[in-house]
């Protein structure tokens, strides 16, 4: 059987990955004043639209994602002849209508794929299964590589549905912004009164960054720390705390709203290679996708792991 594997940009993951398991991505549309930006994790087009933003202010940014007619068209046209079985994973569904759009098209598509199978000569059934990570970013991209990883190994469809059913409930993506302007501007945006202008305007002057989390469908403050770098180590150090406990999933996934030699240079993230060396676990480094970008601000730095172990920062 020919499985696949489908997901948005959101999907925090190294393009070479994504090319070596065949994942198929989805792209989300940023819209800014001077035009639309499609992000199918390209790394020289996301870290060019970085510096872009970077010289002319992250203000009016927006995004949108493929809508259900756009995902009919992509596997209709191309993915039904490609694969007999396909998992779609999502950003979380709180956050994006990516997950209703997909479990929408999915109806469609089921309906709709036979004479296309049979005109090509393929006679066995097609298969779909759409599903919400729950998570973002790296929780997202740390959802999606254990799905590529057991597709890999030869495992049954319904080892993998099990695996994600699990790692769905308790993968912990954590984020680190390096500034508040743009996480301001968009919670304003959303109606959003958790970054108000005292929070921001003391955040920026006393050189606070919240930590937040991405879990189980949720995402919300769970600390805060005086400095960029000191939150980075934060995170960091929850990572090899967690590895030397014991994950769930063999892997760390790492991305920064930047050039990915920025954390390469990071003291915590060589600690951090060091203790998944010793424990025989993956560590993942990505430039973050431009939806983080958009909604967090670049230069973001998050990490996500899959533990039944919930991480701190008080």
């Amino acid at each position: 059987m020919r499985i696949g594997i489908v997901t948005d940009s959101s999907c925090d993951l190294p393009r070479r990955f994504l090319d070596e398991h065949k994942i198929v991505i989805m792209p989300i549309t940023i819209h800014g004043p001077d035009g639309d930006f499609i992000d199918d994790r390209n790394p020289d087009a996301t870290l060019a639209f970085y510096r872009d933003v970077i010289a002319r202010g992250e203000g009016g940014l927006s995004s949108s994602p493929f809508n259900p007619d756009q995902i009919r068209e992509l596997f209709l046209g191309r993915l039904v002849l490609e694969f007999d079985y396909v998992f779609c994973i999502t950003l979380m569904k709180s956050r994006s209508l990516i997950f209703e759009n997909a479990t929408h098209a999915s109806l469609r598509i089921l309906n709709d794929y036979r004479p296309i199978r049979e005109a090509a000569g393929v006679k066995a059934p097609f298969s779909l299964r759409v599903f919400d990570s729950c998570s973002l970013f790296t929780g997202q991209g740390l959802i999606v590589s254990e799905v590529a990883r057991l597709i890999a190994a030869d495992a049954s469809t319904l080892d993998i549905i099990r695996h994600i059913d699990k790692l769905t409930q308790h993968t912990q993506a954590f984020m680190v912004p390096s500034g508040l302007g743009q996480l301001r501007s968009q919670a304003r945006s959303r109606g959003d009164k958790s970054v108000g202008f005292m929070t921001y305007a003391l955040g920026s002057a006393l050189d606070i960054k919240p930590i937040l989390r991405a879990y189980r469908g949720d995402t919300h403050p769970v600390g805060k720390v005086r400095g960029f770098e000191v939150g980075c180590d934060k995170l960091f150090d929850a990572a090899i705390a967690q590895i030397n406990g014991g994950l769930l999933a063999p892997v760390v996934c790492v991305s920064y709203g930047g050039e990915p030699s920025v954390v390469e240079a990071m003291s915590g993230y060589q600690r951090l290679l060091e203790a998944a060396r010793m424990r025989g676990v993956k560590v993942m480094l990505s430039e973050m996708g431009t939806p983080a970008g958009v909604n967090v601000g670049i230069g973001a730095l998050s990490v996500g792991f899959a533990s039944e172990r919930e991480s701190s920062f008080e």
